[in-house]
């Protein structure tokens, strides 16, 4: 009678064993991934602080030529720099970007990156500073911008801004069209071999922005932010793990017990 009694609970106990298994699997897989997301939490914060203390930290000569092709420009970047020389107008371009100004509007426009031919040779793309697109559309108003941009044109200039690695196209960022004018991406490199320049840095600089200075291009408009979700995505791995323990722990009883 016993044995009879015994059979089912077996038989049942045998039934969990698969669904068992996946969970302790499951279980295992989300864990590490909530660990993961508490190690990039770390990383990242790290990151930030290093970076937050890079940008405040006082503006340092410009690299040396002959370190441009061997450095890892991505892990100097946001460092503050201070470089002389003259600015090349006819080589100017705009790079299509959106901008938040100062009353925390985003407006659509243009980054200027003027090539800048550095006193000890060689040349540097600066980022001068946001124009909107209003002042690019109107054919009159953007030439008489650009006369007066330009009237010293050919007077050395001390430049101070934040070393930029170059910008990464994104999945939904066109292509350039050089022949049109149209840029889309910050990248020194594609920008040398459209205009012809060489020897040019394999980085950029944004400019601060010049208090004496009224008018277009607005400087001092880089964005130093890095999200940081890892938190709340360890949260939710550990929150995952939780339920699927629960609704194992209430799928086991139902089977136990026959309910």
């Amino acid at each position: 009678m016993s044995g009879n009694e015994a059979s089912p609970d077996r038989a049942a106990w045998r039934r969990l064993l698969w669904p068992g298994a996946f969970t302790v699997v499951a279980l295992v897989v989300l864990a590490a991934l909530g660990v993961w997301q508490l190690q990039r939490l770390a990383w990242k914060e790290d990151l930030v602080a290093r970076i937050e203390a890079r940008v405040r930290a006082a503006p340092e000569a410009m690299p040396p030529e002959a370190t441009w092709a061997t450095t890892r420009w991505a892990d100097a970047e946001y460092r503050p720099l201070l470089v002389s020389g003259t600015f090349l107008h006819e080589r100017e371009v705009l790079v299509q970007a959106n901008a938040v100004l100062g009353s925390g509007s985003v407006r659509m426009g243009a980054f200027v990156l003027t090539p800048l031919r550095l006193d000890e040779g060689g040349i540097v793309f600066v980022n001068r500073g946001f124009v909107p697109v209003e002042l690019t559309r109107d054919a009159a108003a953007f030439a008489a911008w650009q006369r007066e941009d330009r009237a010293q044109a050919d007077a050395p200039v001390t430049v101070a801004g934040l070393l930029r690695a170059p910008q990464q196209r994104g999945w939904f960022v066109p292509q350039d069209a050089p022949d049109k004018g149209q840029w889309f991406v910050r990248d020194p490199a594609a920008l040398a071999a459209a205009l012809g320049l060489e020897r040019v840095a394999p980085f950029t600089i944004d400019a601060f922005r010049d208090p004496e200075r009224e008018g277009w291009p607005v400087g001092g408009l880089t964005v130093v932010s890095f999200p940081n979700n890892h938190l709340d995505y360890a949260f939710t791995w550990f929150g995952l793990a939780v339920v699927l323990a629960v609704i194992f722990v209430l799928f086991a009883h139902r089977r136990l017990t026959g309910r």
